[in-house]
C-alpha cells in the first residue's frame, strides 16, 4: 500500500512541477487581462495539456491549446475524429472552461512525430505510474484478488501482470481488472499458477474478505473503483453504504455502463448486496 501512495504521490508531484512552469511561462506572455486573469487563463491551458499528455490516445501528439476566460482554442493534427472528439472532451472538463473552439485538423495520413530520444517524457512515466497505481488499487479492494500476489508493470500503456494465482479464474479476474482499467492499452498477464496449499506452506498472504470494513470504506472504495474504470463515467454515479448494502443512483448512457458498474461495486470487499434501483439508463 505504501508503494501505491509513493507512486500517487510522484504523478501528482510531476503534474504540479509541469503546471508550475506553464503557468509561469504562459503569463509571461499572455499581454492583455490582469496578472490574476492571465494566470487563471494559464492554469486552464495547463491543465488541458496535462490531460492530452496523460492520455494514451493523444500522447505525443502536437497539439496546442489557448484560453481566454471561459473559452479555450484547440489547434494542432490529429489521425482520425476519434482523437479530435476525445481532445475536446479533455478541453471541456478543464475547470472554468465552458466553450471550446476546436480547430484541430483531421488527416488521415498524419504521422505522429518521431522523437530523437528514447527517454520518456515525464508526462509518459507519470501516466504509466498513474496505471500502475489504479489496477494495484482495484485489485486490493477486490474480494476476490485482495490477497494475490501480483506485481503490476506499465510502459506507454502496456500492462504487464506478474506474480501468483491459486487458480486459473483468479489469474484471469486479475487480467479483466486490469484490462477494464482507464488508460490501458495491452495486457500481458504472465501471473503463474501456484497450488494453494504450496501457497500456505510459503507464508503467502490469504484473502481478507472476511475482515469487517465499514461503510465509509466501502464507499469510498467504490467510488475509486468506479473512478478507475474504463467504460463507466462515475461522475454521474452516487454511491451510498448501510450495512454493506451499497445504493447506486444517477444516469448512465447504456446498458453495458450500468452493467459494468454493477459487476465493479460487487467485486468491492465488505459489499453484501448492491442496490441499483435508482440507477437507471438514460
Amino acid at each position: 500500500m505504501k508503494n501505491i501512495i509513493r507512486t500517487l504521490t510522484l504523478a501528482s508531484s510531476i503534474v504540479l512541477a509541469i503546471s508550475g512552469i506553464a503557468t509561469a511561462t504562459a503569463a509571461d506572455q499572455k499581454p492583455g487581462g490582469t496578472v490574476s486573469e492571465q494566470v487563471a487563463d494559464a492554469r486552464r491551458e495547463t491543465q488541458i495539456l496535462t490531460g492530452f499528455a496523460m492520455n494514451p490516445h493523444l500522447r505525443g501528439l502536437e497539439l496546442a491549446v489557448t484560453v481566454d476566460g471561459n473559452k479555450a482554442v484547440l489547434d494542432g493534427n490529429v489521425e482520425d475524429n476519434f482523437a479530435k472528439d476525445l481532445a475536446e472532451q479533455i478541453a471541456t472538463g478543464a475547470d472554468g472552461v465552458k466553450h471550446v473552439d476546436n480547430r484541430i485538423l483531421v488527416d488521415a495520413n498524419y504521422v505522429r512525430p518521431k522523437y530523437a530520444s528514447s527517454e520518456r517524457s515525464f508526462s509518459e512515466k507519470a501516466g504509466d505510474a498513474t496505471i500502475s497505481a489504479s489496477i494495484k488499487s482495484k485489485l486490493l479492494w477486490n474480494s476476490h484478488t485482495d490477497g494475490l500476489d501480483i506485481h503490476v508493470n506499465t510502459h506507454n500503456g502496456k500492462v504487464t501482470l506478474t506474480g501468483s494465482a491459486g487458480s486459473g479464474e483468479e489469474k484471469s479476474l486479475a487480467g479483466r481488472i486490469a484490462m477494464d482499467t482507464e488508460g490501458v492499452l495491452s495486457i500481458n498477464n504472465e501471473i503463474a499458477l501456484i497450488d494453494k496449499s504450496a501457497k500456505a506452506k510459503a507464508g503467502m498472504p490469504d484473502a481478507q474478505a472476511g475482515k469487517p470494513v465499514s461503510d465509509s470504506w466501502i464507499t469510498s472504495k467504490v467510488k475509486s473503483s468506479l473512478l478507475f474504470t474504463r467504460g463507466v463515467d462515475s461522475f454521474d454515479i452516487t454511491v451510498t453504504t448501510r450495512e454493506g448494502v451499497v445504493s447506486l443512483s444517477g444516469v448512465v448512457n447504456s446498458t453495458a455502463e450500468r452493467e459494468l458498474a454493477i459487476r465493479v461495486t460487487q467485486d468491492v470487499r465488505g459489499v453484501k448486496k448492491v442496490d441499483v434501483i435508482g440507477l437507471k439508463v438514460g
